[in-house]
């Protein structure tokens, strides 16, 4: 298997943020696991597998250098799928058993209260009724995933392997939760303190990322939830005390990185993947500085959203440290529409231009289906996205380096 990297001496390389659209035999069979609470569980794996293997294999076919299993495996969210692994928390759905938050009002997202109007129409279009819930901490909480994490790893590494045999050069990474992104509003009826808990979630999402490291992949660690808190805290909170809730969080998640090669870890950041106004979103340059605090090697930040894309700018300000690297947005998840692989070199050209040519890898704002039923773009669109971030890297390349 390739040793995955975040740093190419002679081009630009290509990836993506993880979450790609399902097939339909695979959501067929997580509908049927569900509904058998757990009886098909043997069918499930079988085409879980086989469809790991052809999305590894389209990737690579497609020219993505560092690829992952489609977040296949999780079988409710990007975020939520945790909550499957983690021993300490029940679901308290149901309103007679729900237990409200008091410690820190939130107030509601900017959008909702400016465009109630279209959000009456879009939640219908969401398909996150079966999925969502709400978790409530009623013990100590720990690590439990051993089994459907092995699983997800051998599923992807068996894909790797088999592409790699085939003549393609491709690494694997798999993405996983933040502790910022886990029961991100704290309902908690078991530890005293809020850190108490942060530092909880943490310590058990170590052994995630620990697990993803020994099997020799590449750990990506989202984290959407840390810009998206913003809007709900400063209203009718202040910026410091999202600062507050956010430092603590970023500390749990130095914490659980600790012993986490530089080089083979990076961190994603987007304002949701949802195709909205997002007229509430928080600035990056606001937090920049905690985000650049998170000790990895790479981070992937949104930057094609046409209400984030100005914000490259930024960086011509910023201070990269030396021996991080940058993976932009250059592909959108919240349009249909195919980026011109010219204006993907010119999106990957100007950053690079700005901190170095060999600090940057072309990637995507975020993932083509936030879980196994809500997918943001066609799947025959997103193969034509990922086909344009690779021309647009490869033209990207020869400008960089004068390629004739």
């Amino acid at each position: 298997m390739v040793t995955p990297g975040l740093r190419s001496t002679d081009r630009i390389l290509t990836t993506h943020v993880g979450s790609l659209v399902r097939p339909d035999d695979l959501v067929e069979a997580m509908k049927a696991r569900r509904e058998a609470d757990g009886a098909a569980d043997t069918e499930f794996d079988a085409v879980l597998s086989r469809s790991v293997h052809d999305v590894v294999r389209q990737q690579a076919e497609t020219g993505i250098d560092l690829v992952s299993d489609g977040e296949f495996g999780k079988t409710i969210s990007w975020s939520r799928y945790i909550l499957e692994r983690l021993d300490g928390f029940e679901d308290r759905s149901d309103p007679t058993t729900a237990v409200a938050d008091p410690r820190r009002p939130l107030g509601p997202r900017t959008d909702i209260a400016k465009f109630p109007e279209f959000y009456v129409e879009y939640d219908k279009t969401q398909g996150f009724e079966d999925v969502m819930r709400n978790p409530v901490c009623i013990g100590p909480i720990a690590y439990a995933g051993h089994e459907p994490l092995q699983r997800d790893i051998a599923n992807v590494k068996s894909a790797v392997e088999k592409a790699n045999a085939a003549g393609y050069a491709v690494a694997a990474f798999l993405p996983v939760v933040a502790p910022a992104s886990v029961a991100y509003k704290r309902q908690d009826v078991y530890y005293p303190s809020e850190e108490e808990y942060v530092f909880a979630v943490a310590e058990a999402l170590r052994e995630e990322y620990r697990a993803i490291i020994d099997a020799g992949l590449m750990l990506q660690v989202d984290d959407a939830h840390l810009p998206m808190m913003y809007d709900n805290i400063v209203n009718p909170g202040t910026p410091d005390d999202f600062r507050r809730w956010a430092r603590l969080r970023i500390d749990a998640l130095n914490h659980a990185l600790e012993g986490i090669p530089l080089e083979r870890s990076r961190y994603h950041i987007c304002w949701g993947s949802f195709n909205s106004p997002h007229v509430g979103d928080v600035p990056f340059r606001e937090i920049a500085d905690l985000v650049l605090s998170v000790n990895v090697g790479g981070y992937a930040i949104e930057m094609a959203n046409p209400r984030h894309e100005h914000e490259w700018r930024v960086w011509a300000e910023l201070e990269l440290p030396a021996e991080k690297v940058l993976i932009p947005g250059v592909i959108a998840h919240t349009t249909n529409v195919v980026e011109h692989p010219e204006l993907v070199a010119e999106r990957i050209v100007r950053l690079a231009e700005l901190v170095g040519r060999e600090r940057v890898i072309g990637g995507t704002d975020c993932g083509f289906a936030q879980g196994p039923y809500v997918r943001r773009v066609h799947p025959t669109i997103m193969w034509a996205k990922l086909e344009s971030l690779v021309a647009g890297a490869r033209l990207a390349s020869e400008h960089l380096w004068r390629r004739r």
